[in-house]
């Protein structure tokens, strides 16, 4: 066992040795012992950078001296991932079938409370909760079969005291370790880690109303590895690897070798290139028209200032003030300039002629002579031969700034004119020369019309789009869009659309359909209640203990209640319907029962439903008993007796969590001010206050139900009714318990189903069904070993899916009973 003088963590070093011939190869490698792969990591304080301010949430002192944990306080909070946190934790987590949750927590005694609840509306992906009123720690998913799986352990984490606890999930297995102990392994449903965009990711609570965990936790972790809790518990054994895994490591090793040998090739070349890149300086540019910009470089692009800010080119529109010209000069405008400068100008003949205008004038033999203004003064141009007219005279135009007439229609915009035409303008022909006019849609920013700006039509009024549509402006024009529910009868035209006719609308089919201008509208059906979209039966009282309002006034009750509204409670110990092992006593559940083993017995492990599966606890040799030192423990069937030796005059005292209660004394268990024990001739009896509401002075913490307070009651899930400290109900197949103030749930408990083959849940039910028909099951163990035949006669694996030839709708799946030997007897649902 090495450190690595680098990163500080502890790592295993193997060495092995093979003789081949009279070379002998060494092998040696490195398994980081504790050092976990950051992208295998989900750290839940850290990605939801829990130090920062969350009300309700304070820093304190942690598991270690010099640790730090955070104190979930009894108040209102919301400790939620954002939504691009939560999607960059589930980035890493979807797809997972194996992963580890680990968390160091001290929980409040007697608090129920979500310590991480991963979930999409009503579907919970992943979410592990601690109840202290029963004790139970409940994990809850969703599976590969695409439904919500729940598994309860009986385990008391709300004692006060600091555990360390690690859940496990690799495909079907589970296992719970607390305090580096393991309490229980499982064999569960296979988790589905197809997580939504737009799943929540919550922090001590399911969500702003319910499951608030009251404690300190640290170190809440996904690691997405099945063997995570050994960087919890690094001392825990794992299991020895076979001789195939070696020999399979030998090869990776080998395979490795030669990844590193080509690796620190590139790696040393790679090296050398940024070596000669160590003095360069990089910075975002931008680009426009093939020019290259580095960053905050200002420049002028025609008659727009333009900036280049991280990459991005941002311009705005020149303001040209009048220029204040001196004399013999005059304000005109020059090629790649926006606005007008001071020219020097020739006056010639009583006009004034800027620099580079041109004059033809004629003298008096009639010969033309052409002038050009330079440098303030107008000088002659040697004027050539004029070309051959192909029009006739008529048709022959003279111009002022040349001495060759040119034929009526001449191109003047191909002798570079167009040039001249800047930005959304266009080079025009005239009779006697050229000009810029602007493209449709766009107006001169100066008055040659070289450069032009787009008219925003629709700020300005001016497009032709009428009633029932939406003007957009575009570069140079505009489109008239459709209002929402009306369609297009031309480009700037719509007209209503009667979704309540053709059926395009999302009206409950419980709901009335009401055609209106630009839509529709849904109202309920009288009966039934809700937004029109969604309409659900009313029932008048509601539906209780989690019945289905499936008509108006139609309750469909769970299983276990009875009565108009599913408001009474079927007691299936008293009626008779269960007849539990002698070692076991009924326990009427609401909606349920169950057969608890009877104080001095325990269970095997099996939880059969009748309570076979409880055998007596011994406790002499366990050491459970409380047998004073003068006494001698004897076991008996369901407890055990503490006996005085022949000879012996014994006190009767007894020996109590260390120490001595004498003889007939009662007291109240320190950790538990709700029992009472007394010391009866050696043995400790025990029991649980009895609560009676009429007296006064009764201990409402031991006896919740009698607590009158407000702050004590709890609302329902469906924030409508209200119930008292210590009532009970069933919602969504959970019961749940209101306990001062907090509401607690938990899977309704389900009797096993044994011997079956294809089991279903009932709608409005909550407990499984045993069925003949595969075609009506939800789950059925598949047998690989029988097949169907499908309508094309390819032969298909019981349990396989596959999409139905020649459409993509419909989705088959084989399902052949276990009993059927004809392989072409076969099932298949659409």
């Amino acid at each position: 066992l090495r450190i690595d003088p680098l990163s500080g963590l502890p790592y295993v070093s193997f060495f092995f040795f093979f003789p081949v011939s009279r070379l002998t190869l060494f092998f040696t490698f490195s398994v980081s012992g504790f050092g976990i792969d950051p992208s295998l990591r989900i750290d839940v304080f850290e990605d939801l950078n829990i130090e920062e301010s969350y009300a309700g949430v304070s820093q304190v002192q942690g598991f270690h001296n010099e640790s730090t944990a955070f104190l979930f306080k009894d108040m209102w909070r919301s400790v939620r991932a954002s939504a691009g946190v939560s999607e960059r934790m589930l980035q890493k987590l979807r797809g997972r079938v194996e992963f580890t949750l680990l968390l160091t927590l001290k929980q409040d005694k007697f608090n129920s409370g979500v310590m991480l609840s991963i979930h999409h509306g009503e579907q919970r992906y992943l979410e592990l909760e601690s109840s202290g009123q029963r004790s139970e720690v409940r994990l809850h998913y969703w599976t590969a079969e695409r439904r919500t799986h729940s598994e309860v352990f009986p385990y008391s984490l709300a004692d006060g005291r600091w555990h360390r606890v690690a859940l496990s999930l690799s495909a079907s297995q589970l296992v719970l370790y607390v305090d580096c102990s393991r309490i229980y392994e499982r064999l569960v449903e296979t988790p589905s880690m197809d997580v939504p965009a737009g799943t929540t990711v919550w922090l001590g609570q399911r969500n702003n109303a319910h499951g608030f965990f009251k404690g300190v936790m640290q170190d809440v972790q996904l690691l997405l590895m099945p063997q995570g809790y050994i960087s919890q518990c690094p001392d825990l054994n794992r299991t020895c690897p076979t001789c195939n895994d070696f020999h399979g490591l030998v090869q990776k090793i080998m395979e490795l070798q030669d990844i590193l040998a080509k690796t620190s090739g590139k790696l040393a070349r790679a090296e050398e290139r940024m070596r000669a890149l160590d003095g360069c300086y990089c910075e975002r540019t931008c680009s426009l028209n093939g020019e290259i910009y580095r960053d905050e470089e200002v420049w002028i692009d025609g008659c727009k200032n333009c900036t280049c800010l991280n990459g991005t080119v941002e311009c705005e529109s020149i303001f040209c003030p009048a220029p204040q010209c001196p004399p013999n000069t005059a304000p005109a405008y020059i090629p790649g300039a926006c606005c007008k400068e001071c020219q020097s100008v020739c006056l010639f003949r009583g006009r004034v002629y800027v620099e580079g205008d041109r004059k033809s004038v004629r003298d008096s033999t009639g010969t033309c002579l052409l002038f050009e203004c330079r440098n303030r003064s107008m000088r002659r141009v040697e004027s050539t031969s004029c070309p051959e007219l192909t029009c006739p005279e008529s048709e022959q135009i003279t111009l002022t700034d040349r001495c060759c007439k040119v034929c009526r229609g001449h191109d003047f915009c191909a002798e570079g004119y167009s040039s001249s035409c800047v930005e959304n303008s266009e080079c025009v022909n005239l009779e006697a020369g050229a000009c810029c006019s602007c493209r449709d849609g766009y107006r001169a920013l100066r008055d040659d019309s070289a450069y032009c700006q787009d008219v925003d039509e629709c700020a300005e009024g001016k497009h032709y789009c009428r009633e029932n549509t939406v003007c957009v402006n575009t570069p140079g024009s505009f489109m008239c869009v459709c209002q929402t529910g009306y369609i297009r009868i031309d480009d700037y035209s719509c007209t209503e659309h009667d979704e309540c006719i053709s059926g395009l609308h999302r009206c409950d089919e419980n709901a009335l359909c009401f055609n209106m201008v630009g839509g529709h509208s849904c109202t309920c059906k009288p009966g039934y209640v809700g937004n029109g979209t969604v309409c659900r039966a009313q029932c008048d009282g509601l539906c209780h203990n989690g019945g289905s309002c499936v008509a108006p006034d139609t309750c469909i009750c769970q299983q276990g209640f009875t009565g108009r509204r599913c408001e009474t409670d079927i007691d299936e110990c008293s009626d008779g319907f269960v007849e539990c092992d002698s070692r076991a006593t009924c326990v009427n559940l609401p909606g349920w029962y169950h057969c608890e083993c009877r104080d001095g017995y325990h269970d095997n492990g099996m939880f059969s439903a009748n309570g076979e599966s409880c055998e007596d606890i011994d406790e002499c040799e366990t050491g459970r008993h409380n047998c004073a030192n003068d006494t001698v423990c004897f076991n008996m069937d369901g407890g055990y007796d503490c006996r005085c030796p022949h000879g012996k005059n014994c006190t009767g005292d007894c020996v109590h969590e260390g120490k001595v209660k004498h003889n007939r004394q009662i007291w109240v268990l320190d950790d538990d001010r709700c029992s009472v024990c007394s010391c009866q001739t050696g043995l400790v009896m025990c029991r649980r206050m009895v609560c009676d509401c009429e007296n006064p002075t009764v201990d409402v913490s031991c006896c919740p139900e009698c607590d009158p307070r407000l702050t004590s009651q709890c609302l329902h899930q469906n924030g409508l009714l209200t119930y008292n400290n210590g009532d009970t109900w069933v919602e969504n197949c959970q019961q749940c318990q209101c306990m001062r103030g907090e509401v607690d749930c938990w899977p309704v408990p389900c009797a096993a189903v044994l011997d079956c083959e294809f089991l279903v849940v009932p709608e409005g039910e909550c407990c499984p069904h045993c069925v003949s028909d595969p075609c009506q099951a939800d789950t059925v163990r598949n047998d690989i070993t029988k097949t169907c035949v499908d309508e094309y006669g390819i032969t298909r694996f019981s349990g396989s899916a596959w999409t139905k030839h020649g459409t993509e709708c419909s989705l088959c799946q084989c399902k052949v009973t276990r009993q059927s030997s004809d392989a072409s007897v076969n099932d298949m649902f659409f």
